[in-house]
């Protein structure tokens, strides 16, 4: 079982234990009592005896990442004290579940091994009635440590250590791979995370390889370590206490990628169906070579069930050329276009690459506009990914398509690849077309008063739909002065929960729940 630690920094032993409550509230298995700078060591073993959950305790030395600028000597006794859970009348009291010390600090002297060892269980343990157990730690702030194999080795070499804790700041996403591959030496009961933004799976996915804890803060301006979740995402968001061994991992590939609302539409999909999945945001710088040995590291690493993605800007490309090196599939519409948004491992291990931006503009199209989309008239504003999908969609359909874009060039140059035209965004006449996609990012939040198209006050028997790719917000200007004008209109939400639905069946192979999935966008829109 991997437990949740909520780590609180300790002020006073009121307002800590409140938190310990909530944390507890909200599910959480133990705390971790950090006291670097609560060092009176009677106040210390009150807070611990009367903690509302078991308790970790750690006073982290400055030197290694903390608050504590206590000398060594009164460090450890501090440590010591808290081990001993003496109450008030000298009597044996409540001890911590865990203390944490540093390997670099338990390797400096016998006599803080022997202090350390007088307050915790081990094989030697004179002392019948201890049972605090200790966790040796390392941590490197700025990257993956050289040596780290020699410090595990000497953490579970150490008779007294119960629990091995390694963390450092990810490269990559392909560090989580090697706290994973750590997990599983099973050398003793171990904690291995990467800190930052790349090493959220590392914590997302403790559970799912056997980890003995992962940490998870109480709110956003309480966490302990870059990148550390929140109780509340790691449990609601990230479907906690559903993964296991074989949950199959998706995510989001993008660069940034931190914005992105696919992760909480994607896991509620998982929740709904029932489906063993979990879905993270995968951060991948933009070249191609990040992309393509990150990728390469999630596929082959077996035990990681790693089994598709969305893939984003600036990785569409990308995605393509990755999927033609490795053999695999790509679907014909998306070669043509020139981007695909989803990877998918295929169960015989084969990949395949799709795009299921055009197909989500296409279907929420033929609802306004009915099932043939050929000779209809439709204006496409912007150049760039969501616009070649558009227009490659439409073209496909034998639409007359019409590019607008502020740089002609980069409507002139889309518009030859699928026989469309090409003007000015500045020529748009919105009545003369059966339907207006905004394809560029004008109106997206938090740019909220900005619009592409101006419908004027003149009288005009028809009224072209108007489509909206911006999600956020749901009624942008664009749609509010569409709809004053009389037009009907089709909002960026639908566009994303198509696409979504579309990836989450070709992964699942079952019925997406779509409504799930627009409850999840509409909830999170401004």
């Amino acid at each position: 079982m991997t437990l949740i630690a909520v780590p609180i920094s300790v002020d006073d032993t009121a307002t800590a234990h409140a938190l310990a409550a909530q944390a507890a509230e909200h599910g959480a298995d133990l705390v971790e009592y950090r006291i670097d700078t609560f060092t009176d060591p009677a106040a210390v073993q009150q807070l611990v005896a009367a903690s509302p959950l078991p308790c970790l305790v750690t006073a982290r030395a400055a030197w290694e990442g903390g608050h504590c600028d206590l000398d060594e000597t009164d460090r450890i006794s501090l440590l010591e004290h808290a081990g001993l859970g003496s109450d008030s009348d000298g009597q044996a009291g409540i001890t911590p579940a865990y203390l944490d010390l540093e390997l670099a600090a338990y390797q400096k002297s016998a006599n803080i091994r022997q202090k350390i060892g007088l307050v915790v269980d081990h094989p030697d343990q004179p002392r019948p009635d201890v049972s605090t157990g200790l966790i040796l730690s390392t941590h490197d702030f700025d990257t993956f440590p050289n040596d780290l194999d020699r410090r595990v080795l000497a953490m579970a070499d150490a008779p007294a250590c119960r629990v091995i804790k390694a963390a450092w700041r990810a490269r990559s996403l392909r560090d989580n791979i090697d706290a994973f591959e750590l997990i599983a030496q099973r050398l003793k009961p171990t904690i291995a995370l990467c800190m930052g933004e790349a090493g959220l799976p590392s914590r997302v996915l403790a559970k799912k390889f056997g980890a003995h804890l992962t940490f998870a803060a109480l709110d956003a301006d309480s966490t302990s370590a870059p990148g550390q979740p929140t109780l509340d995402e790691l449990k609601n968001l990230y479907r906690w206490d559903a993964i296991t061994p074989d949950t199959r991992v998706y995510g989001v590939i993008g660069w940034p990628v931190g914005h992105s609302a696919s992760p909480a539409f994607h896991n509620a999909g998982f929740t709904a169906t029932g489906y063993d999945g979990v879905y993270l945001p995968m951060l991948i710088p933009p070249e191609y070579e990040h992309f393509k040995a990150t990728v390469i590291r999630w596929l082959d690493h077996a035990p990681l069930h790693f089994c598709g993605a969305s893939v984003t800007i600036p990785h569409k490309q990308n995605l393509l050329r990755f999927v033609e090196e490795q053999g695999g599939e790509i679907e014909p519409l998306a070669a043509a276009i020139g981007a695909a948004n989803t990877l998918s491992r295929r169960p015989d291990g084969s990949l395949y690459a799709g795009n299921t931006d055009y197909a989500a503009i296409l279907g929420a199209t033929r609802e306004k506009l009915g099932d043939d989309l050929s000779h209809k008239t439709i204006a496409v504003l912007g150049a760039g990914g969501a616009a070649r999908a558009a227009v490659a969609g439409f073209a496909a359909q034998g639409a007359n398509v019409t590019v607008f874009n502020r740089t002609v060039a980069k409507a002139q140059a889309l518009a030859d690849e699928f026989g469309a035209t090409a003007k000015p965004l500045d020529d748009l006449a919105p009545f003369d077309f059966a339907l207006i996609i905004n394809c560029t990012s004008l109106g997206m939040h938090p740019h909220v008063d900005a619009t592409p198209v101006v419908f004027e006050d003149a009288p005009h028997a028809h009224r072209p739909t108007v489509f909206d790719t911006v999600y956020n917000p749901k009624e942008t200007k664009l749609l509010r002065e569409a709809a004053a004008a009389g037009c009907e209109t089709i909002n960026g939400l639908e566009m994303f929960v198509r696409q979504g639905a579309a990836q989450y069946a070709l992964w699942t192979g079952h019925e997406p729940p779509v409504d799930v999935f627009r409850a999840v966008l509409e909830a999170r829109a401004k």
